[in-house]
C-alpha cells in the first residue's frame, strides 16, 4: 500500500495554530505576533519613517494593513491616515482587535489575502506577511496589491546575495533557512513599479538576516 503524503495545511488553519501555540513567543499575551511587532530597536525606526511618510501627503490617505497581526504596530499609524483598514486571516485574532482597538477611522477585516477580494485603498502595508507564504499564494496576493499605488513591504532576508523567491509551504518557517527572501520585482512574481524606496534596515544579531521595508510606488 502506498504511504499517504501528509497535507499542507490551509494557510489559516496554520496561523491560528501558531497563535494557539504561541509558537512566536508572548506566553504572557492572548496573541503575540513576535518579536518583530514588539522589539522596541525594530518597531521605532519603522514607525518613524512609516509615520513620516504618511504625514507627507496634504491630505491623510487610506491605508491597508494586509497582515495586521496583534496590531501593536498598526496602532500607532492610524492617527495619520483618512482610514485604516486592518486585514488578518486568524478569525478569534481580528474578533480581539475588535474588541481592543476602536477609532472612527478604524476597521478590521477577517480575510484571506491569497482569495478574498480586497478593500480599496491608497497604500498598502504588508509587514513579513508574504516570507510566511508560498510562491503560488503570494503570486495571487500580486495580482491584486498592483492595483494600489502604494506598498509598504517589510520582510526578513539574508544579510548578504541571496537566491530570490525559493518556495515554501505557507506557515512553515521562511525562506531566510534556504538563504533565500520575497523579493517583489524578481521572478516568479515580476511587479512592475515606478519607484522604489528604502525606508528602513535593521540588521538582526547572529547573522540572523535584515529586516527591510520598501516602499514601491506602481504609478
Amino acid at each position: 500500500m502506498a504511504k499517504k503524503v501528509k497535507k499542507p495545511w490551509p494557510t489559516k488553519d496554520a496561523m491560528t495554530q501558531i497563535y494557539d501555540i504561541k509558537l512566536w513567543g508572548g506566553n504572557n499575551f492572548d496573541f503575540y505576533s513576535g518579536e518583530g511587532s514588539h522589539n522596541p530597536e525594530i518597531i521605532s525606526p519603522y514607525l518613524e519613517q512609516v509615520t513620516l511618510f504618511l504625514k507627507s501627503f496634504d491630505e491623510p490617505i487610506t491605508v491597508c494593513d494586509l497582515g495586521c497581526g496583534d496590531f501593536n504596530i498598526g496602532k500607532h499609524l492610524v492617527p495619520y491616515t483618512k482610514q485604516y483598514i486592518a486585514v488578518d486571516i486568524v478569525e478569534k485574532l481580528i474578533d480581539r482587535n475588535k474588541e481592543r482597538y476602536t477609532a472612527p477611522n478604524l476597521e478590521f477585516h477577517c480575510l484571506d489575502i491569497s482569495k478574498d477580494k480586497l478593500p480599496s485603498a491608497d497604500c498598502i502595508i504588508l509587514r513579513q506577511v508574504l516570507q510566511h507564504l508560498s510562491n503560488t499564494e503570494i503570486q495571487e496576493i500580486i495580482k491584486k496589491i498592483a492595483t494600489y499605488k502604494y506598498i509598504i513591504l517589510t520582510e526578513h532576508i539574508p544579510i548578504n546575495d541571496f537566491i530570490p523567491n525559493k518556495d515554501i509551504i505557507s506557515g512553515q518557517g521562511i525562506r531566510i533557512k534556504q538563504n533565500s527572501g520575497v523579493n517583489i520585482l524578481e521572478a516568479p512574481f515580476n511587479l512592475k513599479i515606478k519607484e522604489e524606496k528604502t525606508l528602513d534596515e535593521m540588521f538582526l544579531e547572529d547573522s540572523k538576516g535584515r529586516i527591510t521595508t520598501i516602499l514601491y510606488r506602481l504609478f
